[in-house]
């Protein structure tokens, strides 16, 4: 039962943070934070798809929550970044404004929902979220 919490947790995370970046970043040339966000550069200025960036830049954080936050961590998280590069190619969200405050406020909304939801479910959708995870960990 624990499982399928996390499983439906994490997939309304990607789905959240999907629609945060199709639907606001995206479309308006806002940049986030963290591997997301150079993947994002990088995609703009090469022809390099996004999703395929996200995963590939992600690849050593998630080495390093493996080594640092067991395989159960790791494997979640691998998951839930592949499944939002996945969801970054499937689904067609909607451009939803080109306004800038609105792009910055909801954007970072959803993303944000997008990934309260995927560490509570037990994963990350950024590998910068890893080393933000140890940190927490050490000063606890």
């Amino acid at each position: 039962m624990k499982l399928f919490r996390d499983a439906l947790l994490i997939l309304l995370g990607v789905l959240s943070a999907g629609m945060g970046l199709k639907g606001f970043l995206l479309s308006s040339h806002f940049i986030d934070g963290g591997v997301t966000g150079i993947s994002m550069l990088i995609a703009d200025t090469t022809s390099l798809p996004i999703s395929v960036l996200i995963f590939v830049l992600n690849i050593p954080f998630l080495w390093l929550g493996y080594r640092k936050l067991g395989w159960q961590f790791a494997v979640k998280s691998t998951l839930a970044i592949a499944t939002l590069s996945l969801c970054l190619v499937v689904i067609h969200y909607p451009d939803v404004t080109h306004d800038k405050l609105l792009t910055a406020v909801f954007g970072g909304f959803f993303i944000g929902v997008g990934i309260g939801l995927a560490i509570r479910g037990g994963a990350v959708l950024d590998g910068t979220e890893i080393a933000a995870l140890l940190v927490n960990k050490k000063r606890i």
